[in-house]
């Protein structure tokens, strides 16, 4: 019997730090600075990307940096990074250079963002709220490598770890979604009214994560929206 008891208390444990559910108009919050509060999201697919296309909502203290969405490898910390300088703009790093789209502020208002890249070209692509800023290249020819670890509120300076609470996002995000190839256009638009096209890497209605010290999931605060899944 306390064998049993046992067990279960180690499945109800297990169940209360991972989750694997819809997290639709659901947002994590991270309400301080720290060097501990992160999510790390676990990728349902495994394989080398040759294209990606991450999209969030992201609604955080603009005063300072922060980043925004960390994929490590364990030969690349920084194998894909979007991060936000504050006073410079959104930098893209893909296999560890990264390129600089300038921006002097983002609204304090929630932001949508999506990144795109390709191997095939280097083309990168930053578009908020549905509008693209000009394209730019990088790493073209570069394969992302296998076995991530992906984290939300902090930027790896080591696999899964390596934290700087000065780098850490105060603030909400939601809606992530990541594809192993580029969205078009139309797509991205569709994505940031509500749309959702089979995100096959990270897929925010079948979320696979871990929450760290002090996140919780609180309702969005963006617009919601009813759209089906195409």
């Amino acid at each position: 019997m306390e064998k049993l008891l046992w067990c279960l208390l180690i499945t109800i444990s297990f169940s209360q730090a991972f989750g694997h559910e819809d997290m639709s108009k659901q947002a994590f919050v991270f309400p301080g600075v720290s060097a501990t509060a992160y999510v790390s999201l676990e990728a349902e697919s495994k394989k080398p990307l040759e294209a990606f296309t991450v999209c969030l909502y992201a609604h955080a203290d603009v005063s300072r940096s922060f980043s925004i969405f960390s994929y490590a490898t364990k030969t690349s910390f920084n194998e894909i990074l979007l991060f936000w300088t504050r006073g410079q703009g959104f930098s893209i790093a893909v296999g560890g250079p990264e390129i600089l789209f300038s921006a002097s502020e983002i609204p304090e208002v929630p932001t949508h963002i999506c990144a795109t890249w390709e191997s095939a070209t280097g083309i990168v692509e930053l578009w908020l709220d549905g509008k693209p800023r000009v394209r730019k290249s990088l790493q073209k020819g570069y394969i992302v490598g296998t076995n991530a670890s992906i984290i939300l509120g902090q930027e790896q300076d080591s696999y899964g770890g390596g934290f700087d609470a000065n780098q850490s996002l105060v603030g909400d995000i939601g809606d992530v979604n990541m594809w192993d190839f580029v969205l078009s256009p139309e797509q991205i638009n569709a994505v940031y009214v509500g749309r959702v096209f089979s995100p096959n890497v990270l897929n925010w209605r079948a979320l696979k994560y871990e929450t760290h010290s002090d996140v919780f999931i609180k309702p969005q605060l963006w617009p919601l929206t009813d759209c089906c899944e195409s």
